[in-house]
């Protein structure tokens, strides 16, 4: 995980998080332009999130119901101001991608589908978000009336050349994606964390809710393949994890949507 050091104009800050700034090493965690995460290494550790207005609420309901499932961090604070701000306890351990986990793939790809055969069978009942499907269709289909699209993704694998051709298989198949799984919703290998390869948590979860499970399964191969630089461990892992009750067709109706998303 990215930590590069920094130092924070405490009058940026809410008076809220200033206990936490106090004392603290500040480091840069962040790993996306439309938000900032702050680690601050002071006791167990803390992350701090800004974010626009209105852009956090589904993370921090989500980081919070997996913390209750023992499944993510502690949300210690959601504050809607000017901005958005989301203050979690840290995880302990790194990131799968840390480079001593890519030193033993087998390992990494083992652990990760048992990982995600765990979180799928875990109970959802008062998930925040019941009906992630619903919401991950609609989605898509506002941003194929905006032409709003990325065929090049996953050109390599699933080879569409059109958004059109994309969206047909959405048409056709979408509509057998179920919700029925406790979803991550961004299955990849910087959002899981082990700690001398023991499970301590999940995090960024942002996309997570009550979807289909194939969402989840596709990301999983996609980031062994992308943080690997092989697609040799898509088989294994499809082992590992379990191949009753998958259908391999739906994670090209996964790539399609994921085009307009």
């Amino acid at each position: 995980m990215l930590r590069k050091p920094i130092s924070l104009n405490w009058e940026d800050i809410p008076d809220q998080f200033h206990t936490f700034l106090d004392g603290a090493a500040i480091f840069d965690s962040s790993c996306s332009a439309d938000a900032r995460v702050y680690f601050l290494d002071k006791g167990p550790g803390f992350y701090l999130k800004r974010a626009p207005k209105n852009t956090l609420q589904k993370e921090a309901a989500m980081t919070a119901f997996f913390h209750i499932k023992a499944l993510g961090a502690e949300v210690l604070s959601f504050e809607s101001l000017d901005a958005d701000w989301l203050l979690t306890r840290r995880i302990p351990g790194e990131d799968c991608t840390w480079q001593p986990y890519k030193d033993d793939p087998v390992r990494l790809c083992d652990t990760t589908a048992e990982l995600l055969r765990m979180l799928h069978e875990t109970p959802y009942a008062g998930c925040p978000v019941p009906d992630h499907t619903a919401s991950y269709l609609s989605n898509a289909r506002q941003n194929y009336h905006r032409k709003a699209f990325d065929t090049q993704l996953f050109r390599d694998t699933w080879k569409y050349r059109a958004p059109e051709e994309a969206w047909q298989v959405v048409e056709e198949t979408g509509k057998y994606l179920k919700s029925d799984t406790l979803l991550h919703g961004d299955y990849c290998l910087p959002n899981i964390m082990l700690e001398n390869w023991r499970f301590t948590g999940f995090i960024d979860l942002d996309s997570a809710g009550v979807g289909d499970k194939h969402v989840d399964i596709f990301w999983a191969i996609w980031s062994l393949q992308f943080n690997l630089k092989t697609d040799r461990y898509r088989q294994r892992f499809l082992d590992a994890y379990g191949r009753e009750d998958l259908h391999e067709e739906l994670l090209r109706t996964v790539a399609a949507i994921e085009i307009f998303t």
